[in-house]
């Protein structure tokens, strides 16, 4: 009875080890604004990125991309041919109305 329940406790720690979190870009969560990517940052990504999943994060501004290894699959950040990051100025807070 103790070999079956430690099994069962290691199979329910590894199956959600695997599972996605919901709020992540590549689960589809709305972290990112994946509006498309515009050409002007087309033009200067580094060629051995996929352009195809790049999104912009709001939490930095800047682009990311899905890198799908061997293993698993992780948001990198898109890159310049010079190897800089390829983000946006944030947008300017209002004017407090006073």
């Amino acid at each position: 009875m103790k070999i079956t329940s430690t099994l069962m406790l290691g199979a329910v720690v590894a199956l959600g080890a695997c599972a996605e979190m919901p709020d992540s870009p590549m689960a589809g969560g709305s972290t990112g604004a994946s509006t498309g990517l515009p050409q002007e940052v087309r033009d200067i990504a580094a060629p051995f990125q996929d352009l195809d999943t790049a999104v912009l994060l709001e939490q930095d501004n800047c682009y990311w991309y899905e890198h799908r290894g061997p293993v698993e699959t992780t948001l990198l950040p898109l890159r310049t041919t010079r190897g800089n990051t390829i983000c946006v100025a944030a947008p300017e807070a209002a004017p407090a109305a006073g």
